[in-house]
């Protein structure tokens, strides 16, 4: 209990962040009428969701994968075809997915671990596109449709709602669970492992931390979650089908989320998914009816520009300016004295 108090014993710029955190996840989805911005709220608190997720595995440890889309679309499958074929309820569909995918990630760690920088990258990355390939070569062998829709049967226990509303409160508390989870890691010893991996992975060996280990558990709690958020928004859409659900989209716009914000922090993700998926839209409707792509050259280029700019993300970059005020007004009281 003393251990779990002290992972949760929140500094005050904390507990603040938290407040808001839970006021925008709780509050918005209750007093936003409008059904489009009542959408872009659902499709941000789930990927800021998911963004945090892969953040516990690619900003604490260090582990740069872009491979996240196999546990997105495995968690999306696993629930629509227990729920389609077998009458299995979403809620137990999204556990059994999370399992499943915790499964998919003990089998590429080992090979992937061996690796590091651009080529742990490339092994996920190349694992996330075998399992979509493996899926469209199995209907050859199945009898399954390419596209898999889902009946609008609203209920709780389907995981179907009437009003929009009510999907983005369950992305808000998908947000929060995550969050929570990372602040707690991240305040308990394995985040303090996490980081020395994350920093050399030699001085991490050769302090005695069992690097493997940790690694594991960081991939596989990622794992779960990202899961987890592909049965959220397979239930949201109520369609799905291979090259959606495992595209190379997710396992690029996670990390380019935490990257933005700030990688390796609670809530750089989040900030980076509030920025960029508003900002992608906005673009849509300046530049969508001009030129078909445009939009996301300039999408592309201004978020370039952002990193290449603050390539700490927006919170370190506000926690430079920050240092900086502050020396420079310590310089000025002493020109003074």
């Amino acid at each position: 209990m003393t251990r779990l108090t002290q992972y949760f014993d929140m500094r005050p710029r904390d507990a603040l962040g938290a407040l808001i955190l839970v006021l925008l996840t709780m509050g918005l989805p209750l007093v936003i009428a409008n059904d489009y911005h009542v959408n872009v709220l659902v499709l941000v608190f789930l990927y800021a969701g998911m963004a945090s997720a892969w953040n516990i595995l690619g900003g604490m440890a260090g582990q740069f994968s872009l491979g996240h889309t196999a546990f997105f679309g495995t968690g999306a499958y696993t629930s629509t075809l227990l729920y389609n074929f077998a009458g299995v309820s979403p809620w137990i569909g999204m556990v059994a997915g999370g399992l499943l995918s915790m499964v998919f990630a003990v089998i590429i760690a080992y090979p992937a671990f061996r690796m590091r920088g651009v080529f742990f990258a490339m092994a996920t990355l190349a694992f996330g596109e075998a399992i979509r390939i493996l899926l469209i070569y199995s209907r050859k062998h199945v009898d399954m449709p390419y596209g898999l829709s889902i009946n609008w049967e609203p209920a709780f226990g389907n995981m179907i709602f009437e009003e929009r509303s009510s999907y983005a409160l369950l992305a808000g508390v998908f947000l929060l669970i995550v969050t929570l989870t990372a602040y707690g890691l991240s305040r308990s010893h394995a985040g303090i492992y996490l980081r020395a991996i994350r920093d050399s992975e030699e001085a991490a060996v050769a302090a005695g931390i069992p690097m493997r280990r940790y690694k594991m558990i960081a991939l596989l709690i990622s794992a779960f979650f990202t899961s987890a958020g592909g049965t959220l928004l397979a239930q949201y859409v109520l369609y799905i089908e291979p090259t959606t659900v495992f595209s190379m989209a997710y396992s690029v716009d996670l990390p380019l989320m935490a990257l933005l914000g700030g990688i390796g922090t609670v809530a750089g993700p989040i900030l980076g998914a509030f920025i960029a998926l508003p900002l992608r839209d906005v673009l849509l409707d300046l530049f969508g009816s001009g030129a078909a792509g445009l939009h996301l050259v300039v999408y592309g280029v201004l978020l370039m520009v952002i990193v290449i700019v603050l390539p700490s993300g927006l919170i370190g970059g506000a926690r430079s300016l920050l240092s900086w005020l502050t020396r420079r007004t310590a310089a000025r009281k002493s020109e003074d004295t």
